[in-house]
């Protein structure tokens, strides 16, 4: 027998003992890269989440879902699973996921092998035991990990050692530079996990409080140039091995074996080759778990920092290697096809939303939903629709074409919802913080959260996108922001440049291609708070004041305008639009706005050039279409936007300059009712002094903006809840304190909605609300009555109780704002809408009402307290006209004490 013939039946022993080692143990891992991007914001970048579990008969890998994460929408019942299919001959480097999730937890092995996760027993000591029991609990899953991974590397090694071997003869299987090149860097990856794995064994098997590891994984961190010089050679590893495989007939001899495993020769180094890869953002992973449940005084600490850092510098620095390679497939017919962009739309289908996953390849748009499957069970996407590029338009319908009538929600009802995830969150804030508070309850509730903001996710987009096929059928999106139709729609167009043939994928194909989907989406949970680690920002609430200033970069002159969105709850939202500057290529605004935030983290600036051609209606929005000319977005940096200055910046998009300067007030900060220091003025001064100063019933601001207002204004779409130009108000807000003679005419060319601004301003700085801080406690009281007749009773005494000034006041104000809810099919603002927006400015108390627990933090604007306000407004508007003598007639049907 030749030395050739010995190296080749050693080569097939190897094979079946790979076979045999890998039935035997299943694979688990989830890797994770997390790096620093600018202004020093925390940015996770995920490789594809993998659980391998190896199939007996097959031999195919299949997918075991991480975590489960109920979507409570159609068709999602849980997070993904990875599926890491082999779709082809050929290996790409992994792609990055670049969207934000959670940390997954370590899994640790059982005693039937398989994967657990480390959740504490019951009975654990809190705070720092736990902590540091948990870490323990990381070590061992990761130690059993890292055991499975050194012996991928001694499979990896076992044929290298007889291919160099035989690469001396005069037959070799492979030559010496063949060899060195496919097994490149393994032995020094093998031998540096070897030493790391034998030196941390014994201080988990001696484990206690005072053991120190973090020395360790700095050392291995510190070794990760060894891993620079395999990732550079990755990609020519693979192709080497494929090489190798398709001109050498011992290969093939070997492959043949090899198909009944459903495995080739080619899949078996490269499936191997993955592992040091892989294993770089599994340890980073890890540290980022140690340094959670380390105590900030153990000496582990700032050693594990250190790893942290040195590791995700590493990892940065790979990052642009590997992205142009990312989610590369090839099809069966050979042609090249990559994932260009994914993420979760509501589909209109059958008159119903339904949340779906979208994925744009090179060559087709895919329709995806999650398949419903029985706990435990591998998930997979099904196919819901594909079109071709080639095939897909976005033309707007023809007269004869039927627009599907969507849905619209009241805004009331989404309110509401918000206002209950608000709720849910600040119980959660609460259970963390009560000693007795269980995680039970905290799981019990995350999950409630999870179903109201899934269903405000699929309930809350409008904004309709169109796709398609020319060959017949159409399908319809609902998208909560133009900037995020812009951004599919320039996708797509960008890749309809290129010379796209149609295509026709056979049933295996799709099936093929819908398996990969797994592996190659780039966006992994729908944007829910209850998706995030509890160590991410939860974002800023309060009020952001934004300064558009200028544009540059206009090539001809056009009418130009801005749009403002900022993101809540999972969505982004429009949330205040410049006026248009005519004909111009240097358009000068300086307009500033004051936009609510609820948790956002991002501004987002859209300019549009104004089409004022009405034969270009887009039906599907009953809007004209105006075009988008730029589009960009910046990150809410706490440290950076809570300075007491502004903070000026630029934003480019598509060779344009948008100038604008930015200051956050914190709602606690915000919602102060500060008495002013001049008492000549009316803001800030207590409304029966502006009363008496003027000899009426209702203050002069008041009467003027409500006439203002139902004069040109009551058909105003959004009217009280659209925002005015901050610097409007502030001028009328000026000229009213002042007593300006030029009130008037300011009244009548200012923008109707910057007055509406201006009340909603007034009776925010009222230095106590309107209906009193004294009988603040017995509103609440009263609006919980379950009694109809006993609520009555009380709600009306309320205002009997109320001193002349703030009733008659309140009176005008209640009647004007039913006139306006009487516009709503025109005005879109129902009694809920209009309750909403004035019950927390005309009840919330003073902040010495704050300090006695009515509102404790700033988070908790959205409270109970907050549904209260706004149900006793509605109350009131929605009972039959209050008449103030009526009031004072009534005999009093309980004490007048209050």
């Amino acid at each position: 027998m030749t030395a050739r013939q010995i190296i080749f039946n050693a080569f097939i022993l190897f094979l079946c003992s790979y076979y045999t080692l890998i039935t035997l143990t299943r694979i688990s891992y989830v890797t994770t890269i997390h790096r620093y991007v600018s202004h020093g914001c925390k940015q996770s970048i995920y490789f594809h989440e993998l659980k391998c579990n190896f199939n007996r008969q097959t031999l195919t890998p299949v997918s075991i879902s991480p975590p489960d994460f109920n979507y409570n929408t159609d068709g999602y019942d849980g997070d993904a699973a990875e599926d890491h299919k082999s779709q082809d001959g050929s290996e790409t480097m992994p792609f990055i996921d670049e969207s934000p999730t959670m940390s997954p937890s370590l899994c640790a092995r059982g005693p039937d092998g398989e994967a657990i996760s480390p959740i504490p027993p019951e009975g654990l000591l809190p705070g720092v035991k736990k902590g540091l029991e948990m870490k323990k609990l990381v070590l061992s899953g990761f130690l059993a990990s890292e055991e499975i991974y050194i012996n991928q590397l001694e499979a990896l090694l076992l044929p290298m050692r007889p291919l160099k071997a035989t690469a001396t003869t005069s037959q070799p299987v492979l030559t010496i530079q063949q060899v060195e090149t496919i097994f490149y860097k393994i032995q020094d990856i093998f031998e540096i996990h070897k030493e790391f794995y034998d030196s941390l064994l014994p201080h988990i098997q001696q484990w206690d409080e005072k053991v120190a590891v973090g020395h360790l994984f700095k050392k291995l961190a510190s070794q990760l140039g060894v891993y620079k010089a395999f990732v550079d050679n990755y990609k020519t590893a693979v192709e080497t091995a494929e090489k190798c495989s398709q001109a050498n007939t011992q290969f093939q001899k070997i492959s043949e074996v090899s198909a009944g495993l459903s495995l080739s020769l080619a899949r078996v180094p490269a499936t191997l080759l993955y592992k040091p890869i892989d294993r770089v953002t599994r340890s980073t992973l890890v540290l980022h778990d140690l340094l959670k449940h380390t105590p900030k005084d153990h000496p582990d600490f700032p050693l594990l920092q250190d790893a942290l850092r040195i590791s995700q510098n590493f990892l940065s620095s790979i990052n642009e290697e590997i992205d142009p390679r990312r989610t590369a497939i090839t099809t069966p017919k050979g042609e090249a096809r990559q994932l260009v962009k994914d993420g979760f739309l509501v589909e209109m289908s059958e008159g119903s939303r339904k949340l779906r996953h979208v994925f744009l390849f090179t060559d087709l748009l895919l329709c995806a939903k999650m398949k419903k499957t029985s706990a435990g069970r591998q998930q997979q996407y099904e196919c819901k629709w594909y079109i071709p590029l080639a095939d897909l338009t976005f033309q707007l319908l023809d007269d004869s074409d039927v627009c599907p009538h969507i849905q619209v929600l009241p805004e009331h009802e989404i309110e509401e919802i918000k206002i209950k995830i608000s709720v849910i969150k600040s119980d959660i804030q609460k259970e963390k913080k009560a000693l007795k508070g269980q995680s039970r309850n905290v799981e019990r509730l995350r999950k409630k959260m999870n179903e109201q903001e899934s269903w405000l996710l699929l309930h809350s987009p409008t904004i309709p996108f169109r796709i398609h096929n020319k060959h017949g059928k159409s399908y319809l999106f609902l998208l909560s922001s133009d900037y995020e139709r812009s951004e599919w729609r320039e996708s797509i167009q960008k890749l309809q440049k290129k010379d796209l043939q149609t295509c026709q994928l056979s049933s295996v194909e799709l099936q093929v291609l819908t398996s990969s989907c797994c592996k190659l989406r780039t966006v992994h949970n729908i944007p829910v708070t209850s998706n995030k680690d509890d160590e991410e920002t939860s974002g800023l609430y309060g009020f952001l004041h934004v300064i558009v200033h200028s544009a540059k970069g206009f090539k001809e002159s056009a009418n130009l305008y801005c749009t403002l969105e900022v993101d809540s709850y999972g969505y982004f939202v429009s949330k205040a639009k410049t006026r248009v500057f005519r004909d111009t290529t240097e358009p000068q605004w300086n307009e500033e706005f004051e936009i609510e935030l609820e948790g956002s983290q991002c501004l987002r600036i859209l300019c549009y050039e104004k089409c004022y051609d009405k034969t270009k209606l887009n039906k599907d929005d009953n809007e004209i279409v105006d075009i988008i000319m730029g589009k960009g977005q910046v990150q809410l940096d706490p440290q950076t936007v809570q300075s007491k200055n502004w903070h000026v910046d630029v934003i480019e998009m598509n060779g344009i300059k948008v100038e604008f300067s930015m200051k956050f007030t914190s709602r606690d900060l915000s919602l102060k009712r500060t008495p002013s220091k001049k008492q000549s003025g009316v803001f800030g001064v207590k409304i029966s002094v502006v009363t008496k100063r003027e000899r009426s019933k209702v203050p002069y601001i008041v009467r003027q903006c409500i006439e203002e207002v139902e004069k040109r204004g009551i058909d105003e779409v959004g009217i009280y809840r659209i925002s005015g130009v901050a610097t409007d108000i502030q001028a009328l807000k000026a000229a009213f304190d002042t007593n300006s003679k030029d009130i008037l005419v300011m009244l009548s060319d200012m923008d109707i909605n910057a007055i509406a601004g201006t009340l909603k301003l007034y009776f925010r700085e009222l230095p106590e609300p309107l209906l009193t801080d004294r009988l603040y406690p017995a509103f609440m009281e009263g609006i919980a009555l379950s009694d109809p007749a006993a609520k009555e009773n009380c709600m009306m005494h309320l205002l009997r109780s109320l001193p002349d000034p703030n009733l008659i006041t309140f009176l005008s104000l209640l009647e004007h704002l039913k006139r306006v809810a009487d516009k709503e099919p025109i005005n879109k603002m129902s009694l809920h809408n209009l309750g909403t927006v004035f019950g927390p400015t005309l009840l919330r108390p003073s902040e010495s009402e704050v300090t006695k627990g009515h509102i404790t933090l700033a988070s908790d604007i959205w409270s109970h307290d907050v549904m209260a306000q706004v149900q006793v407004l509605l109350y009131y508007l929605q009972h039959p006209p209050i008449s103030f003598a009526e009031l004072k007639r009534n005999t009093l049907y309980f004490s007048t004490d209050v």
